[in-house]
């Protein structure tokens, strides 16, 4: 599947430039937990060092462990013109009742996982360095929040394949892998593809048995000329279980024999 997004107008001119490509990349790292949580970035723009290699300087102690994501922050930034929205929207996602150790900003969620709001994700961007326009966020977390809605039903197609022995499978907890590619990418770059931009690993508790899924994100070409960027997603269970195995081999042999890859599909 493919989503299609543009990233409205340029940054300010105290910020770093910000390109379709190096939106698609910030989004993905964001919306994975890889931003950077270092106060000592400023808008003028990160590190070369910090940029490449995607790490960040952040303190263990402002990072949840489960996910790698920081504190939230909904306060005001000082460089803040006007205001955004600290309102957050519950995801279709529901959270299993065995992670006993949500991060901060899950606290509050009861049966579904939160989204951030406008101004914890305007935060998190200014964490890593940029600054993009604040009239954008409130189209960044629609995006956001539907490419994570995507990732689920997905993973939900999945888990139709067990839904005899679970029928209501939930998530433990995520976390962003963007510079570790999956064996499956690997392959597919040596072919001749790109490799994916950023990868998620999903836990899922198959009522009571922790499944984890592999999603890996690729920039693909969009057939809208008003949408210079379009995503792919692909998602399928790792490779760490026989189950998995099973269950990879029978969903590649159902789509073999369909003759939907003689169609691009």
């Amino acid at each position: 599947m493919a989503f299609g997004w543009g990233w409205g107008r340029g940054a300010a001119d105290t910020a770093k430039s910000i390109s379709n490509e190096e939106a698609t990349v910030l989004f993905a790292r964001l919306s994975s937990s890889q931003a950077c949580t270092s106060t000592s970035s400023k808008a003028s723009g990160a590190s070369d060092a910090s940029s490449d290699s995607g790490a960040c300087p952040a303190s263990p102690a402002m990072v949840n462990e489960s996910n790698m994501m920081p504190d939230p922050n909904q306060k005001r930034a000082a460089q803040q013109s006007g205001s955004l929205s600290t309102a957050r929207v519950s995801s279709t996602i529901p959270i299993s009742e065995r992670n006993k150790d949500l991060p901060a900003h899950q606290r509050d969620a009861k049966v579904t996982w939160q989204y951030p709001s406008e101004q914890m994700f305007y935060n998190a961007i200014l964490r890593k360095g940029w600054r993009p326009n604040e009239e954008d966020m409130t189209n960044v977390i629609t995006i956001h929040n539907a490419v994570n809605e995507r990732c689920w039903q997905e993973v939900l197609k999945w888990e139709q394949l067990h839904k005899g022995e679970c029928d209501c499978p939930k998530l433990v907890k995520f976390r962003g892998r963007p510079r570790e590619y999956s064996p499956k990418a690997r392959f597919l770059n040596f072919l001749g593809f790109k490799l994916p931009f950023d990868r998620h690993d999903w836990v899922v508790d198959r009522c009571g048995t922790d499944v984890r899924y592999i999603i890996d994100f690729y920039n693909a070409k969009s057939e809208d000329p008003r949408q210079p960027i379009a995503m792919h997603l692909d998602a399928r269970p790792a490779l760490d279980s026989a189950g998995a195995i099973a269950d990879r081999l029978y969903i590649q042999g159902v789509w073999t024999l369909s003759g939907g890859w003689l169609n691009g599909r």
